[in-house]
Formats: C-alpha cells, structure tokens, sequence
C-alpha cells in the first residue's frame, strides 16, 4: 500500500538525472525540521524494466517514462510539468510507477500504459538543491519564492510552450511568465510532443496542483466531446470536482489545449494542495479510466 502524505511530510528528491546519473527518491514521514541527507546517497532500486529516456532538459537532466502493458490503447499520465513548485504531482506519478511495478494485473490486456512522472526535471532540481534539501514550507509559507522551480532552466513556463494559441508572453495568476520563442521551443515540450505524435494514446492525464478540480482540455475548436467523457469519469471516482473551462485568466500555448487540437482528449487533474499526493482519490481516478478505456472495440 503506497504510504500518506500528511502536511508536515518532507520530500527529498535527489539530483535528477545528470549525465547519466539516476533519479532517487527519499521521503521521510510526520518530522518538522529538514535533515541533511548523506553524502553518499544508496540508490532506491529504480527499475530499469519499463523505464525508458524520451528527451532531455535544459540543463541536460533526462525525461524518462515508464510504460506497462501491451494493449492496443494508450493511455499516459505526466506529471511534474511545473517541476518543484508543483513537486506532488511529481511523487503521486511515481507512486503509480510503484504501484504498476506491484501490480501489473491491474492493467486489463487491451490496455498500455504510461507514466512520465517529471516533465521539468530541472525545475525539480531548483527546489531540490544541490544538497537534496527541501521542506514544504519553503513553497507554502514563503511567497517570496511561491513560484520556485516551475519553470525550466531557461525561465520558461513549460505549460505556455505548446502550440494552442500560443503567445510569447502569457500568464499565470495575475503575472506575466515566459512562454519561450515560439511553440515548442524548448527541449521538454518536444520530448512531450514527440512521444505523443509517436504514440498516438487515446487519452493524456497530467497532473497538477492545487485547485482540487479536473479540467476539460479545449482549443480553436473547442471541447471534444470524448474529452468531457474523460473528464467525468476521473471526476466522479475521485471527487475532484468537474471543471470545462478555466476561465480565471488566459491561458495559451497550454499542453492539454494542444493534444485538444490534434484531437487527443486530455484533462488536468488539479491535486487539493501543495502538500500531499491524495493517493487513494487519484488511484479510483485512475481505475475508472483504466475500465472507461478497456474493451473500446
């Protein structure tokens, strides 16, 4: 059973894949205070099986996604796409690698599926630390760095670099953020891209936090209609509540609103904090799409 998070959980996440160096994971559960890790981290037995490098960031740090199944449907997950600002996102991902890993039978046959847990590792890393440090209230109590390690090495908002809309300024809250040059100008949203114009899953799922709802993923030409069925069915198994439009602000050059206009369904699952994975919420959403998705034909 993949453990809780509580509010005063402290996630350690080691240095991201580097040259080559593997991604570790450390979590220790209910203590206040950060501690140093140790000089010479042991590796956590990531597995090698179903992992698979699918691009690189900025600073050099791999993409990586795990896939299991061999059915004639794909779905895929993401996750991390704003790095350590939004780092549960990232652990809730991995969580499903642990859980997938553990139990495969899960999947029905007709199905495969993908996990891609940290779509900006190097935003990541900026709240990581060169010494693998992090508590919670970095991000939740200080506001001077509340949008620490969203964006990638080159200051730009991943989630703005898709080709829906896109400008090269955009927003986020009440800010103006870096969309980058142009669409897909920067390496993680072509890994991004490439990996799905490749694959050609039924459905993408990325995850988020921390608004509670799941989002419908729209365009030029509006909702699909086998987007608003996606939307639902992870909505009443989980009881985040169900969102079309997110009309706070503009959005463009979103990665949902692109695979919208390619005609891929997409939605955003938008975790209630910043703080926990909510992991029995999002694994009913995650079976419910595994039985939406079986048996299509």
């Amino acid at each position: 059973m993949p453990p809780l998070f509580s509010r005063n959980t402290i996630i350690i996440v080691s240095i991201l894949t580097l040259l080559g160096i593997g991604l570790f994971i450390f979590i220790s559960l209910g203590k206040k205070q950060p501690e140093e890790l140790p000089k010479d981290l042991p590796e956590l037995g990531i597995p090698e099986l179903n992992r698979k490098p699918i691009g690189s960031s900025v600073g050099g740090r791999n993409i990586e996604a795990y896939t299991y199944g061999n059915g004639g449907s794909h779905l895929v997950f993401v996750g991390g796409i704003h790095g350590g600002y939004e780092w549960n996102s990232v652990i809730l991902a991995y969580q499903f690698v642990d859980y997938f890993n553990e139990n495969i039978e899960a999947i029905p046959e007709d199905l495969t599926i993908t996990i891609i847990p940290s779509a900006n590792p190097d935003g990541v890393y900026d709240v990581v630390g060169k010494e693998g440090r992090f508590q919670i209230s970095d991000i939740s109590a200080n506001k001077e760095i509340a949008g620490l390690g969203r964006f990638n090495a080159r200051g730009v908002d991943l989630n703005r670099n898709f080709d829906c809309k896109w400008k090269p300024k955009s927003m986020w809250r009440g800010e103006v953020v870096n969309a980058g040059l142009s669409p897909f100008s920067e390496p993680e949203a072509v890994a991004i891209r490439d990996f799905i114009l490749g694959n050609s899953p039924e459905a993408v799922i990325f995850w988020h936090s921390q608004a509670n709802a799941v989002y419908a993923s729209e365009c030029e030409s509006g909702i699909l209609p086998k987007t608003l069925s996606l939307m639902k069915t992870y909505s009443l198994a989980s009881g985040y509540p169900a969102v079309e439009s997110f009309d706070a602000y503009e959005i463009t050059g979103d990665a949902e609103g692109w695979l919208a206009s390619i005609n891929i369904p997409a939605i955003t699952v938008e975790l209630q904090t910043h703080e926990t994975i909510e992991w029995e919420r999002n694994l009913a959403g995650v079976k419910a799409l595994l039985a939406l998705y079986s048996n299509l034909d």
